[in-house]
């Protein structure tokens, strides 16, 4: 269970900024998640996005199940993902992930040497070291990515990251258009996008897994699902600050 709560946290990932990235145009947003088992609410998720210096972004996430919840699998999680904008580019520079879940504790980094084609990544303690080319990113940022790319119908977008010791690319697909409700209240058109990842993480690779994404420029994330083995997760947009 603790996989697949994760993987959609990570979706759903500071200080409001005026100056729009080159690369990702979100500083100043912030999102607010619900996140479900079946018809259980499960808990909720912050994600913010805010300028770093001149050229780069990071993104907080912040990750919780409720009181009820907590009794079952207790999940305090927290993520920072940052990156710099290069010729119009995102390239990740960081993945940090620090996670509490029950009895389970862990910290799992990842450090982006993009002028020297490496990352290392380091769990608890234990450092690891892989020659990776410049231009790979961590799922999160690969996630705002797909926000800003044209998805068409036939065909797919491939993403290179590094996530977790491997090295390949996310590829996503537009299954369909689809409205549906945002929180603020109208019906929204949105694109329905499945993202396949070979990871677990910000897409999982188990069951099926889509994304309702608004079909405007904002590429709103409104809705997450992924079909497991005892069910489906659901994560829905309860909140919403725009970019600025």
């Amino acid at each position: 269970m603790k996989k697949y709560f994760l993987a959609l946290l990570f979706l759903m990932a500071v200080t409001p900024v005026h100056a729009a990235s080159p690369c990702l145009p979100y500083h100043g947003e912030t999102m607010h998640f619900s996140v479900g088992w079946e018809f259980v609410n499960a808990g909720t998720a912050t994600m913010r996005f805010s300028r770093q210096g001149d050229s780069g972004y990071r993104v907080d996430t912040d990750a919780r199940t409720n009181k009820f919840f907590d009794i079952f699998k207790k999940v305090r999680d927290t993520i920072v993902s940052e990156g710099v904008c290069i010729n119009s580019k995102p390239q990740s520079t960081l993945f940090d992930l620090e996670q509490h879940e029950r009895k389970y504790h862990a910290k799992k980094r990842t450090d982006y040497f993009w002028k020297e084609n490496k990352v290392r990544y380091t769990h608890n303690k234990n450092s690891e070291n892989f020659d990776v080319p410049a231009g790979h990113l961590n799922v999160l940022d690969a996630f705002f990515l797909t926000r800003t790319l044209p998805v068409k119908k036939n065909k797919v977008l491939k993403i290179p990251v590094f996530d977790s010791r491997k090295l390949y690319e996310i590829e996503v697909r537009l299954l369909k258009t689809e409205t549906i409700r945002a929180p603020w209240g109208e019906k929204v058109e949105c694109l329905v996008i499945e993202p396949k990842l070979k990871t677990e993480g910000i897409f999982s690779s188990v069951g099926t897994m889509k994304v309702w994404l608004t079909n405007d420029k904002r590429r709103i994330p409104l809705k997450m699902t992924a079909k497991i083995k005892i069910g489906h997760i659901v994560a829905r947009l309860t909140g919403y600050v725009p970019a600025s």
